[in-house]
């Protein structure tokens, strides 16, 4: 499932439980909207992917440090697992997400 709208308020809700990925782009990335198609092919029904515009949700961007875009940060239970900056292909994202 992946979540495009979401209000900063419940942004913590929604990442303290389960398996999150938070996908940090901007729409005028051209790695990001790769990305994002990469995103898209995933195929996991028990991961959320949050999309977060950088551009419109400059507070969280500050918050998790995210200084280059795309940025993928994996969450577990509301614990950060792992980071990555830049593209992956599906085959190295689905290896990085599901290790």
């Amino acid at each position: 499932m992946i979540i495009h709208d979401f209000e900063e308020k419940e942004f913590n809700d929604l990442i303290s439980k389960d398996k999150v990925i938070l996908d940090f782009y901007a729409t005028w990335c051209g790695p990001c909207k790769m990305m994002s198609k990469v995103l898209e092919e995933y195929n996991n029904e028990e991961v959320k992917i949050i999309k977060i515009n950088v551009d419109k949700h400059e507070n969280i961007a500050k918050k998790y440090g995210v200084m280059t875009i795309p940025t993928l940060i994996l969450y577990e239970n509301g614990e950060e697992i792992k980071k990555n900056i830049g593209f992956m292909p599906l085959d190295l994202f689905e290896k990085w997400a599901n290790e």
